[in-house]
């Protein structure tokens, strides 16, 4: 009999469950997911952290370094399938990850001291991720381990023997004749790396074999998921490009449909009245309340009998339990959006198509956290506008003041990113309105700064730079025009 520790999936369970993992993937609605990390934005180098002030291509540049230092420790999914209109069964698994290290191929990676603090005080297991991670490359480190291990240049001893590669080419280009299409077929006694070596060979040998594609046409769903795709990408597609628009291109050809249910919430919060929310699990209690008024009528969500931890237990920060939190919120947003366009508070009777329906603009739209926009668009042009504006802070009486004194300044009110325009001369960012009017009401009778919005044509130091060439130009032009006046008036 299966028990609630299945759920957790290392190195040793990870081939026995992969098989019901497709089957189940195949067959569901949508598909919940989060990851842990050893770190998230890197100190080094200095001014490396994210900015309100970044466009998100520069977002992308910063976070893309981020990404390449620290590594991925699990990996949540919660796979969500509709029994009927108001019954969804959820399969929550954590994967344990460790980057594979195979002959010559190792990697290296860093540990952020506050992240480390973060996931052991909601109890990650760090023996499970060390001892039991699941090895994993991307195509890159494939290709190249591929080429080294056919080519013969890298020691490596190998765990199979040649009877037994043959063995397998002569089953496998047995079924090949009599296979139609869809079809795969299971090869046996064969665990860890000998499937890889195996792959490998069957690759070179018959070309027409391949592996399950990474994409998936399933809803991908998560909550402030952007960092997990930058991740995905790197550590299980190829290495980030360093094209910004092309990395949204990959995602995108890879998952179609994504879902950010922070995104969602964000854009429902205020219309419902619902009290603030901190994070995923607060988003969800809330929605689980009788403050959402469709909460009764919502479908509900049973955990599968080999998945039963979380039916009894929160586990927040555990990426399994996140995901299924994703999967959730999801579908009572959706079904609050349902109800409100129809009018129908007591609907009770909804089909996932029509969730999608009403998430329509929610789609591949993902949340930027600190950064000039607020959101991503994956499938289409980042929209740059709805920001509250810009703010110039002109400092008097206040020698020697630094970007550090503004923003500690500033922050007994409300929190602004702060950058040097010139002398006694900053910028003020915010990602709230409120605290844009809040700071310029308040400061006004400031003893040192003075506070007003940022016009570009007035403020910039390129423009005041070029109308003061042109001041010059005209300047001399009219002193020409006048002395050539009065040469000729001599004359």
């Amino acid at each position: 009999k299966r028990v609630e520790g299945d759920m957790d999936v290392g190195v040793e369970e990870f081939e026995e469950k992969l098989p019901r993992l497709r089957e189940l993937i195949l067959g569901c609605d949508f598909v919940g997911f989060d990851m842990e990390f050893t770190g998230l934005h890197s100190a080094f180098p200095p001014g490396g952290q994210p900015s309100l002030f970044d466009y998100p291509a520069e977002w992308y540049q910063k976070a893309r370094r981020s990404v390449q230092q620290f590594t991925v420790c699990q990996l949540g999914l919660s796979i969500f399938s509709s029994e009927n209109s108001s019954k969804y069964m959820a399969h929550s698994y954590n994967f344990f990850l460790f980057p594979a290290t195979f002959g010559q191929m190792d990697s290296e990676f860093s540990f952020q001291a506050f992240s480390i603090k973060f996931l052991t005080h909601y109890g990650f297991d760090f023996n499970k991720f060390l001892k039991d991670g699941i090895p994993y490359m991307n195509e890159a480190q494939e290709k190249k381990l591929q080429k080294g291990l056919l080519s013969g240049n890298w020691v490596v001893h190998s765990v199979i023997d040649k009877d037994k590669v043959k063995k397998v080419i002569d089953e496998v280009t047995c079924w090949m004749s009599f296979a139609e299409e869809g079809e795969s077929m299971v090869l046996h006694d064969i665990y860890g790396f000998q499937m890889f070596e195996i792959q490998l060979v069957l690759r070179q040998a018959l070309q027409d074999i391949w592996t399950v594609p990474l994409g998936s046409q399933e809803p991908l769903v998560g909550h402030n998921m952007l960092m997990d795709l930058l991740h995905l990408h790197d550590k299980f597609y190829n290495p980030l490009p360093e094209d910004y628009e092309e990395f949204k291109k990959n995602i995108h050809t890879l998952f179609p449909i994504l879902i950010d249910t922070k995104n969602v919430a964000k854009a429902i919060w205020k219309e419902f009245q619902f009290p603030q929310a901190s994070n995923l699990l607060e988003v969800y209690e809330v929605l689980c309340s009788d403050m959402n008024p469709t909460n009764a009528t919502c479908p509900e969500v049973f955990h599968a009998s080999d998945c039963l931890r979380y039916a009894t237990k929160k586990s927040p920060h555990e990426a399994a339990y996140d995901a299924f939190l994703c999967g959730s919120v999801l579908l009572k947003t959706a079904h609050l959006l349902l109800c409100r366009i129809s009018c129908d508070p007591a609907r009770t009777s909804s089909s996932f198509s029509q969730y999608l329906d009403v998430l329509a603009a929610y789609v591949n739209q993902v949340n930027l956290i600190r950064a000039r926009v607020q959101k991503i668009n994956f499938s289409g042009m980042d929209d740059c506008t709805n920001r509250p504006p810009l703010l110039i802070a002109k400092v008097r009486g206040w020698p020697s003041v630094t970007t550090q004194q503004i923003y500690q300044e500033l922050r007994i009110h409300c929190r602004f990113d702060v950058q040097q325009l010139g002398k006694n001369q900053f910028l003020l960012f915010s990602n709230k309105f409120k605290d844009v009017k809040f700071v310029l009401k308040v400061c006004k009778t400031h003893p040192n700064l003075q506070i007003s919005l940022y016009r570009h044509w007035r403020h910039s130091a390129q423009v005041n730079c070029f109308l003061q060439m042109c001041g010059i130009v005209v300047s001399w032009s009219l002193l020409a025009f006048l002395l050539g006046g009065s040469s000729n008036f001599a004359l």
